[in-house]
């Protein structure tokens, strides 16, 4: 079965929301409450808010510098020998 193009971006539009609006009320509003409430059960401790974003942002700019390095890699044209 093929997803056409409008669900599979309604899908990865209501995935990144409902990500980025976890991210913000663990960022944002956890700090205020207190630390014996309940709501803390469904987040991580505080430390990964810095740890998850930058590993990710590590590997992003790893991965699109391998990509440019190989597509540089592949794009060189032998050199002809004149003589």
């Amino acid at each position: 079965m093929e997803l056409g193009d409008r669900t599979v971006g309604f899908l990865l539009l209501v995935f990144s929301l409902s990500l980025f609006s976890y991210y913000t009320f663990w960022v944002v509003i956890t700090p205020f409450v207190d630390s014996d409430h309940f709501i803390h059960l469904y987040f991580p401790a505080r430390e990964f808010a810095i740890i998850i974003p930058v590993l990710a942002g590590v590997l992003l700019l790893s991965f699109v510098a391998i990509f440019i390095g190989v597509v540089i890699l592949r794009s060189r044209k032998p050199k002809s020998r004149a003589g």
